[in-house]
């Protein structure tokens, strides 16, 4: 599943190598209603060629008719859509009431901005995840590893400093270890959600009734016949993975945890109760050799504790823990 972020960067990375300078706009934020969040990219080229979204429209063709007629021609600029004060220059309302602040790049077709987009590509396909700050008075760019966590966008205004830290990674994928009912709700949610699903599962049957169960949403999710343990183990998982357990068949979950533990996922989970959970730990460690640390990366039980009973609520739960930890949010503030 190749997902809006890098079809705007492979697209920008082709205008560069045919000498084409592009503009990427970037949202900073927004306020009230918003079609997209923070971090929603847009590509442009003075002559209209454009890739990503900002909006529902009306802020795409604002900002195509203004780069038509020579604005952004500084290297940073940044406007704001809507209601407020700040703005860089007046800009129309938005019909849906909202405001969005919306920063602006230029980028000449040289070598730094090939590298630069040549790193933003690598971090989208998988690899090591990047802050990518921005000096909003210069546009002086640098690029940092990063875990991957926590806000799309933090704008630092202070000390002398006025930048934005914008993260930049791979789309959110959960991966279900497993057919079963709560994991079909997962499934549901989490297209919704907008993450990439593989669901894997190697008992014959288990993914025709998982198609059967989806219907019509079946298509935007992938299907791996084989143990998740030997997906993990072949690369299956990357820093913005979820890996998540829903089957109470040990054959299946104990061996999924094993693997998962050894990658780089950034949430891993298991369903049973707080007694299951206590007697699976102490397999893990005395069969499956973890030590407390790999164990302690396990949420078991998973997910936040709703009260939830039916697999949708259960499910519910699960989805919501994973966004928490992808947001960098800890259990205790919410």
């Amino acid at each position: 599943m190749q997902h809006l972020d890098l079809r705007v960067v492979r697209r920008a990375l082709a205008w560069l190598r045919d000498g084409r300078t592009l503009w990427l706009a970037t949202v900073l934020s927004t306020y009230g209603s918003s079609p997209r969040e923070p971090g929603a990219w847009l590509a442009a080229t003075r002559d209209g060629d454009h890739v990503g979204s900002l909006s529902g429209g009306c802020v795409e063709e604002d900002f195509l008719e203004r780069l038509g007629q020579g604005d952004f021609d500084t290297p940073v600029r940044r406007v704001r859509y809507g209601a407020g004060d700040g703005v860089d220059y007046p800009a129309p309302s938005l019909p849906c009431g909202g405001v969005l602040d919306v920063l602006v790049e230029r980028f000449a077709p040289d070598q730094a901005a090939l590298a630069h987009f040549s790193a933003l590509e690598a971090a989208l396909e998988g690899r090591k995840p990047l802050i990518r700050r921005v000096d909003l008075d210069t546009g002086t760019l640098s690029l940092t590893q990063d875990d991957g966590l926590g806000d799309r966008v933090v704008l630092v205004d202070g000390n002398g400093e006025a930048s934005a830290q914008l993260r930049v990674g791979p789309a959110a994928r959960l991966l279900l270890a497993g057919v079963s009912p709560v994991a079909v709700a997962c499934a549901q949610f989490a297209v919704g959600l907008g993450f990439e699903v593989i669901v894997c599962d190697p008992r014959e049957g288990m993914l025709e009734s998982f198609i059967d169960e989806l219907g019509g949403a079946s298509g935007n999710i992938e299907k791996v016949a084989t143990l998740p343990s030997r997906f993990i183990a072949e690369g299956g998982c990357h820093a913005a993975t979820a890996v998540v357990a829903l089957t109470h068949d040990p054959r299946i979950d104990d061996l999924a945890m094993i693997e998962a533990v050894r990658s780089e996922a950034f949430y891993i989970g298991v369903m049973g109760s707080l007694q299951t959970s206590r007697a699976r730990a102490e397999r893990l460690s005395r069969s499956g050799g973890l030590s407390d640390d790999e164990i302690a990366r396990i949420h078991m039980p998973i997910g936040l504790n709703l009260g939830s009973k039916t697999p949708a609520e259960i499910a519910l739960a699960v989805m919501a823990d994973i966004v928490r930890v992808r947001r960098g949010k800890d259990r205790h503030a919410l």
